[in-house]
Order: structure tokens, then sequence, then C-alpha cells
């Protein structure tokens, strides 16, 4: 190979390591935010423990695996349906999650975070909703990937001396690029199939009609129907066609850029107009991920003040603790530059460490600090926690902060036991070429995956008249596929992207659960016992209703064919609860399901509303009836 052969080799290199690598930064914001998402979602999940996820809920485990559950499903929270078990297994993923976050082995938070999140997932699959399909994905894609290389604890602690490199390109990094344009792009070829989305251009419209999903911002949205249809077309072209502007090969950091504000700017549409849980959140932090290198170094370069460069920083070389929180400190204030220096170098500094008992900071100007005033000095440059040094300097904070650094340096070996834990280890970051080859083998198995569901919804739904189809459902129903199949579903790599898709529901309406109590009473046992109220709920009231985006999903698919499955044990659970909480005449004895349907008409027509009765309960006899 000649010069100019190497030459362009060399261009080439560069240029798809900028199109498909990503900054190690940018992986570390992205670590922070899916950590944050999960802890949320825990939170969220956790209130409802018993409801949701125990044998005293809506779907026990024999229930669950003999009439819903895939075989090759798995789920470490089937090994028991006591609330204390689930509430344990709850507790341990946020540990690992908390893990997860300030990047603590992170290979094994992201692999053992992502484990949790499919067991928790399969545990009650009719909870699931579009966000947490794409968690899912994200996650499985974020084991592959150097997340703890920056703003972590293992970054802390890098005992290596060698240079981390910015950015990475790998099987990984090229995976999750292509899946978050197929979370999109798929989720718009859905659409496509639908007059609704394309030429009609009444998605928006029947999207913000829906009121399991309804918001404030929303409903008001409605009345300027003009803006409907375009609102339609944007979002339909965005998702089609914008996540390839990350590909641009020139001026690629002014396109990126450009892309990532306009998908933010799209989440936080969506947030403010629907209830999604925390889709739109999730969606605002994958973008991050994808923020050029040339951003992270002009953020660095900005932030560089004369302040931040003149900081330094000693500490007692014969204490280990002290080493590791100052490399803590250090990273977590996102201060990489500043030089940590051993107190007994200086003959000065080290006489000030053993007068003051305490670790030296030197700011720009020599002035020396100690102690918590030290620490929040140091927190007081920080680009992102500055905002702290206030509160830290506050009177009754110093003071109390003061004696606390004070107990901590009088009993460093007793501290010692707590960072015990936290080991300086290398930490490297290179591409490894059998883990390139398996990832990419498992994005070509993704990617034949949303192929065949796409083919096989439109087929069973008839929503896409084209030659191609019968010809592509017989391949992907071929015994070579199927004999793969089971990878997909132990991985959870089945992805759908069909969120509004091919259309918006429109069977709207809302529940009315009319509960018989012993004493003839009739009371509406989703309404806590208030009176029997037939009147639409408004958007307040629909709220407490439906608390949280599972139960709004639950109850969604109790209206689905999936709900003959789902209502007895809903029913089980609804005389239960309430009978544990009454005693006497005021426990119920009977209740009949009755959803006020309410299915959106098209732009222009009346809305109408239709009682009708989904399902009848005994709560002390085996009788069971749907509608």
């Amino acid at each position: 190979m000649d010069s100019r052969e190497q030459k362009n080799q060399t261009i080439w290199d560069k240029k798809l390591e900028e199109l498909f690598g990503l900054d190690l930064r940018a992986l570390a914001v992205f670590r922070i935010g899916l950590a944050i998402i999960i802890i949320a979602d825990l939170i969220i999940r956790s209130k409802d423990i018993k409801a949701l996820y125990s044998d005293l809920g809506v779907l026990p485990r024999t229930a669950l695996i003999d009439q819903i559950l895939n075989p090759w499903y798995w789920s470490v929270h089937l090994i028991s349906g006591q609330p204390l078990v689930q509430t344990l297994l709850f507790l341990s993923a946020g540990l690992i999650a908390v893990a997860l976050l300030v990047g603590y082995r992170t290979r094994l938070a992201a692999i053992a975070s992502w484990a949790l999140l499919i067991s928790l997932q399969n545990r009650n699959q009719a909870l699931l909703f579009a966000g947490d399909d794409m968690l899912r994905a994200l996650m499985f894609w974020a084991m592959f990937l150097p997340l703890g290389a920056c703003y972590s604890v293992d970054s802390a602690l890098n005992s290596s001396t060698n240079p981390l490199p910015k950015r990475i390109l790998s099987g990984a990094t090229f995976a999750l690029t292509l899946q978050v344009y197929y979370i999109y792009a798929f989720s718009a070829l859905f659409k496509t199939t639908s007059e609704i989305w394309w030429p009609e251009l009444n998605a928006v419209y029947y999207a913000l009609h829906f009121d399991q999903y309804a918001a404030s911002l929303g409903q008001f949205l409605l009345n300027f129907p003009v803006l409907l249809p375009i609102s339609t077309f944007i979002t339909l072209v965005l998702e089609w066609i914008g996540p390839l502007f990350l590909l641009v090969p020139f001026k690629t950091t002014f396109f990126r850029c450009a892309t990532i504000i306009t998908f933010i700017l799209l989440h936080i549409g969506f947030g403010l107009t629907l209830h999604i849980g925390l889709f739109p959140a999730l969606g605002i932090f994958t973008w991050l991920v994808f923020i050029p290198s040339d951003i992270w170094d002009a953020l660095y370069k900005r932030i560089y003040t004369p302040e931040r460069a003149g900081l330094r920083i000693y500490y007692d070389a014969e204490c280990g603790f002290c080493k590791k929180v100052v490399h803590l400190i250090r990273t977590f204030a996102i201060l990489p530059k500043t030089p940590l220096l051993l107190a007994q170098d200086d003959p000065s500094i080290f006489a000030d460490m053993q007068a003051q008992n305490s670790w030296v900071v030197v700011d720009w100007q020599e002035n020396r600090h100690f102690k918590w005033e030290a620490l929040a000095y140091v927190i007081s440059l920080s680009p992102v926690f500055g905002i702290l040094a206030s509160v830290m300097r506050w009177n009754p904070v110093m003071s109390v902060g003061t004696k606390f650094y004070q107990t901590i340096a009088s009993n460093r070996r007793a501290a010692g036991k707590f960072t015990a834990p936290l080991k300086f280890r290398p930490l490297e970051v290179h591409s490894s070429g059998l883990m390139n080859v398996v990832t990419l083998l498992l994005f070509a198995y993704v990617t034949v995956w949303n192929l065949r569901g796409f083919v096989e919804l439109t087929s069973s739904r008839g929503t896409l008249k084209s030659s191609f189809v019968k010809p592509a459902e017989r391949i992907f129903k071929s015994k070579t596929l199927n004999s793969i199949d089971w990878i997909s579903r132990l991985l959870r790599l089945d992805q759908s992207w069909s969120i509004f898709a091919p259309a918006p529901p429109r069977d709207d309406g809302w529940h009315v659960i009319v509960g018989k109590l012993k004493d003839g009473t009739e009371v509406d046992l989703l309404r806590d016992g208030g009176a029997v109220n037939w009147d639409k709920p408004t958007i307040r009231m629909r709220n407490s209703i439906y608390p949280n985006m599972q139960w709004r999903t639950y109850f969604i698919n109790l209206n689905r064919a999936i709900g003959q499955k789902l209502y007895p044990y809903y029913g089980e659970y609804l005389c239960r609860d309430w009978n544990e909480r009454h005693q006497g005449n005021k426990q119920v004895e009977s209740f009949e399901v009755y959803f006020m349907s309410e299915r959106t008409a098209p732009p222009g027509q009346t809305q109408g509303i239709e009682q009708k009765s989904s399902w009848q309960q005994s709560c002390y006899e085996n009788s069971k009836k749907g509608k």
C-alpha cells in the first residue's frame, strides 16, 4: 500500500469514527441518564409492589406462567410471590442502579441492571409501554459500551498510566447508533401504513384526544386544529429521516448538534402534551450520547478558567483513604486537570497539614484552604455543582461540616473501612475484535427481527398492500429463522416500535366499577368507595384513578384481547383489597366493571358515549362473567 492509499485509509477511518464513534464523556452522561431513569422507574413502581408484582395482586405467578408468559421469558421475580421478597428485589435493583449512576464496577452494574430490568418487565407484561421497550433495548447495548470511562468511580480510581482516548468506535457504538434510528424509523414505517398518518394527517388529533394519555397542554392544543396536521407531518418526517442527519459526512458537528436539539425538543413536546411516563426523559438522555467531541472540547476549554487552572490539592501520602477521596472529589467535581499532590513533597504544605490536621487546597492566588471550607472552595469551582458552595458556606452548615471533617480526620482508619471496597484498578478502553463480531452479529439479528415484526404485523392487520409482503412473510416464517427465535425471547431483543402506530388508539373512555356491599350499598371501587359517578372524569381525577403509566397501560390492556385473561385475577385482587380494608356489612359481595366507551370521532364529527359492561364477578363464589 503506497502513502496515498495509507492517507486515504486514515481519512476513511477518521470519518467512520466521527460518524459511528461515541465520545467517552457523552457515554458517561448516557450512563447517568439511564441510571436516573431506572431509579425513577423503580421508585414509581415500588408504590404498587403488592398490587402489581406479588401473588396478592392483579397477576399471580401461576396465572402469568400458565396463560401469558412466553416459555423463553425468564424472571428472577418469579422466585416468590411475597411482597417482602419483591421489595428486596426492588432494593437490589435500586442499589445496582446507584452503582451504575456513580460508575462503580460499571460493566458489572450495567449487566446486572439489564438483567433485573428484563426480570421486572417479564414479571407483569400487561404493564409494558413503549418507554419500557426502549429502555430495554438501550440497556442491552449499554452492556457492551465503556460507560465508566469518565465521571465515574472507575475512572477516578484508574491506576493505568495509559491515556484514554476521547472517543471509541466499536461494534457496540455502531449498533447503538443504528438502534436509535430503528426506534424512530420502524415506528414511522408502521405509521405510514395507516391513512390516519398519511395522507389524512390526523394522527396528532387522535393522539391528543386519547384521554388515557391526556395532558392539559395537549387538550389545549386541540383548540388550534390548523396546527394538528402540521404537527403530524413534522413528526412523521422527523421519525423517518431525522436521525440520519447524525450521519451526514460533512459539517458533521453542525448537523449532529442540530439533530440532537431537534429531537430533544420533540421529546419535550411529547412530555408537555401527553402523559406517557418516563418516555420523554429517556428520549432526551438518549440523544445526549451523540454530543460530538468538538462540543465537549469547546466546553472544557471554556470552563478552564484561571481559577480552575490554578487549583492544587495536597493530601497525606500515608493515608490511603485520603488518596481515594481526593481522586473521587476531583472526578465528580469535574475538575480533571487539577493536580493531586503529596503534602510531604512540600515542607510548607506539610507543616500546614500537620498543624491543621487537614488536607490543603491552594487556590490560584496561592491562598490555602483547610477542612470543610476547602471542600466548599473546590465545589465552588465545579462547573456542575458550584451552586452548592453557597449552601456549604452557610454558617450552620459550615459549623456542622467542619465538625464532621474533624471527626473523619481524627478517625481516618475507621473511615477507611467504608472506602475499602473501592480499589485502584487499571481502566483500559479499546475496541475488541471478538466483541465487535459478537455485537455486529447481534445487531444483524435485531435488524432481521425488526423487519420480521413489521411484515408480520402489517400482514395480520392488512394495513400494507404490497407485492413484497407475502414473499417476505414466507422468508420470516422459515424453519431457519424460527429455529433461532428463542434468542430474541431469552435476551428480550423482540422489538416492536409501534407507539401510536399504525395509528393512535381510538378506543377512548373511562372505567366505572360498581361494587355491591353486603348492606346493599353500591359504591365505585375505582374511586375508593365514592358514590357511583358516570360522568367523564377530569384530567386531575383521571390522574388519581390511573396514578402512573403502569396502571394506565394495565387498564388499556383490560380493553384488549388479553383483558379476558387478566380480568378474573384483577377481580380477585379488587375483592381481597377492599375486604381487607373494610369489615362487616361494608365488605363487597360482587362488582361489575363498566367501560364508558367514548370512541374518538373523526375531525368535525360529534363524540358519542356508550356504556358497556365488561366484567362481572362475585367475591364469594366462583362466579366470573365476561362481556
